[in-house]
């Protein structure tokens, strides 16, 4: 028997006794333990100003005006629901240099500057005010991809993923993309018809953030063999898990209770990592 794994399987009868290990532990035992982990909550959000950068545009007569009186009763509503989690830092889909954000924040607080229609002012830099943090953090990321159009060290290869991609443009007529088509319309049905809370309540639930992950892997994916996997693997899952590891990269305390505020659709990635990583507790956002 070799020594070194009949070692650490006594070690295991010793620390959890001679029971049935795989009934009586789960895998936390061993990788968290007693540890106090940073809590993380994660934030889906439908993007405020409606850039229309997405695949899947909103008409302008259904995009409601967040700084409408109404809609400002709703965003104090939101901003009172994230504040029980009492978050220590703030993160938001922004580049690292968030030093805008924070000369836009100092002008607010002068009565210098309005603050502008975007999650990351409405929501972002309101609750950080609330919750008397000094900074906010800005983790975006772009993806190995974009570095391979834009930065010369891959101009040799650039060509062969410029063929590779060349038809992969988000525009598909299968039967999914019409069903999905269907159900973006309804979630824009559903920002017009309830509360700002109840829609975040909607976008944040565990089905919601799946099944819209799931548009990810239909249409263009299904081009080819390879082509859709290797798209999304080179772009949307590796600019996710960059963000991630920008994340992972704070400076976050034991007892940190961080709040990630993204759009909706990065929830699909950013979730599984949080879920899967013994660093953090993932919080669900319904629980508040």
């Amino acid at each position: 028997m070799n020594f070194r794994y009949s070692f650490a399987a006594l070690l295991l009868l010793v620390v959890f006794g001679t029971a049935d290990l795989q009934a009586q532990s789960s895998p936390d035992s061993i990788l968290v333990g007693d540890r106090q982990l940073p809590q993380v909550l994660l934030v889906g959000t439908f993007h405020f100003s409606y850039p229309n950068l997405d695949a899947h545009k909103i008409a302008e007569e259904d995009q409601i005006d967040v700084k409408s009186q109404e809609k400002q009763a709703e965003v104090r509503e939101l901003l009172d629901y994230l504040a029980r989690f009492k978050p220590t830092k703030i993160v938001v889909e922004s580049g690292a240099n968030t030093g805008y954000l924070m000369r836009r924040y100092e002008r607010w607080l002068k009565g210098e500057e309005e603050l502008k229609r975007n999650e990351r002012d409405q929501i972002g830099i309101r609750l950080m005010h609330r919750m008397g943090l000094d900074t906010i953090y800005g983790c975006d990321a772009g993806s190995i991809l974009g570095d391979m159009q834009e930065d010369e060290r891959f101009a040799s290869v650039r060509p062969v993923f410029e063929e590779m991609f060349k038809d992969y443009d988000w525009q598909s007529e299968g039967l999914f993309d019409s069903l999905y088509t269907t159900f973006y319309d309804y979630e824009t049905y559903l920002e017009n018809e309830l509360s700002l809370l109840e829609v975040f309540k909607y976008m944040n639930r565990d089905d919601v953030i799946r099944r819209g992950h799931g548009a990810y892997l239909i249409g263009d994916f299904t081009l080819g063999e390879t082509i859709g996997p290797d798209f999304l693997a080179t772009y949307w899952y590796n600019r996710n898990l960059r963000i991630f590891r920008k994340i992972q990269r704070l400076d976050i305390q034991e007892d940190d209770r961080v709040l990630v505020l993204f759009g909706a659709g990065h929830l699909g990635i950013l979730k599984q990592q949080f879920e899967s990583t013994p660093e953090f507790e993932l919080v669900k956002f319904g629980s508040l």
